[in-house]
């Protein structure tokens, strides 16, 4: 089994298929329930303009509500940085804001994300809140989150490297992730060279069927045919 990390060359695909049809090809794997290695609906995309990331997560847990039980400062916690380097790049930060309700501050806003920025990182995935959004969203650096906040209250990281969970999703530090507009998941790493090429099968087989279904003599039968033969090969 093959769990070392994608060549940039190898994760190229990736910025360019959809998680849609990425989700697709991980099925026919048989790897996981289809039901699971995705985020749910409580975890949205900020800005849905831009194109697919892909990257190792580096994780973290956060509050926002109460201040930390050490220190003071908003940048305190800056040792979390260091482990972030530690996974390959390219990087994303998956925090889980363990408040609850999660999301009071954000503790993502213009500074940090520029701080990501020069630690190889693409994009944010959060349950949490996030702010300054258009000047984030500027520097081409994706964000998912819960909701969007003023303030970033108090908010400070009490702990990382760790696995999390955030949007019914469980995260390691490691895990291949993609994210755009539909939303984000992992790609499990014994597949992920092989996910591609199945993607782009599928892709085919969606381009015959909506082909037929514009044809001029259109066929329902053709078309019956086309889809029990995509659903046989997947």
């Amino acid at each position: 089994m093959n769990n070392k990390p994608l060549s940039s060359v190898e994760l190229q695909p990736f910025h360019e298929l959809s998680t849609c049809v990425v989700a697709s090809a991980i099925e026919t794997f048989q790897v996981r329930l289809p039901n699971t290695g995705f985020l749910d609906s409580s975890v949205g995309c900020i800005f849905p303009e831009l194109p697919p990331i892909v990257g190792y997560a580096a994780t973290a847990r956060i509050r926002s509500a109460n201040p930390p039980m050490e220190g003071r400062s908003y940048y305190d916690r800056t040792d979390w940085w260091n482990h972030i380097l530690t996974i390959p790049s390219p990087r994303i930060v998956v925090i889980s804001d363990d408040d609850h309700p999660p999301g009071l501050g954000a503790f993502v806003g213009e500074v940090h994300t520029n701080i990501l920025i020069a630690l190889g990182c693409v994009g944010l995935v959060t349950n949490g809140a996030v702010r300054d959004l258009p000047a984030i969203r500027a520097t081409g650096f994706q964000l998912f989150a819960g909701n969007v906040s003023v303030s970033h209250a108090y908010a400070h990281v009490f702990d990382f490297g760790g696995t999390v969970k955030l949007g019914g999703l469980q995260v390691k530090p490691g895990d291949l992730i993609q994210g755009d507009l539909h939303g984000v998941q992992t790609i499990p790493l014994e597949i992920a060279g092989k996910v591609p090429s199945v993607a782009k099968e599928i892709l085919e087989k969606r381009a015959r069927i909506a082909a037929l279904c514009r044809a001029s003599d259109f066929s329902l039968e053709e078309l019956r045919d086309e889809v029990k033969a995509v659903e046989h090969t997947r």
